[in-house]
């Protein structure tokens, strides 16, 4: 397997509970509706890490001084028996400033070694349809397009699809 291109400055590690301000901080940063079907975060912020959400379901790109530029979530897409074959990312985030560095791809590389370490035959995600530069690394990296919700969602004032993408890590 190629090594995953990251950046000579950076590195990819498990998520720590200590990461939660930093990736909170990220989450908010970045948040756009080319990516996001949830409004933007106001104050109170909620928690980024709980029940649903725990650290060990991240991996976090961090630069060489240690600051937290990007993440992936990694995780079964249901609780069911019968797909826990499949792993599902449930979000991709790199800062604007380290984007062009290889970290999205470097993180999904990761998520493909883990889910076959976790035993995954395949892996899956979401993107919205009008998220170019998504869809072209997730295609870069043998993702195919497996369905469309037309119209699935309404944001900044258009309809936007769903883009369902898998493939296989054998």
């Amino acid at each position: 397997m190629a090594e995953s291109p990251t950046s000579p400055e950076s590195h990819i590690r498990p998520a720590r509970a200590s990461d939660a301000e930093a990736l909170g901080g990220l989450d908010r940063d970045t948040w756009s509706t080319l990516h996001a079907v949830a409004p933007r975060p106001m104050p109170p912020y909620d928690p980024f890490f709980d029940s649903n959400h725990r650290p060990e379901d991240f991996f976090v790109a961090e630069d060489a001084g240690g600051t937290v530029i990007g993440y992936i979530r990694l995780v079964p897409p249901t609780p069911l028996a019968c797909n826990q074959h499949v792993r599902q990312i449930q979000g991709l985030v790199v800062a604007p400033g380290a984007r062009g560095l290889g970290i999205g791809r470097a993180l999904l590389r990761r998520a493909f070694d883990e889910s076959r370490r976790q035993g995954a035959v395949r892996i899956t995600l979401r993107v919205l349809g009008h998220n170019t530069p998504a869809r072209a690394l997730y295609a870069s990296e043998g993702f195919a397009v497996e369905g469309v919700l037309p119209e699935e969602f309404w944001l900044d004032g258009r309809y936007v699809d769903d883009v369902l993408m898998g493939r296989s890590l054998r």
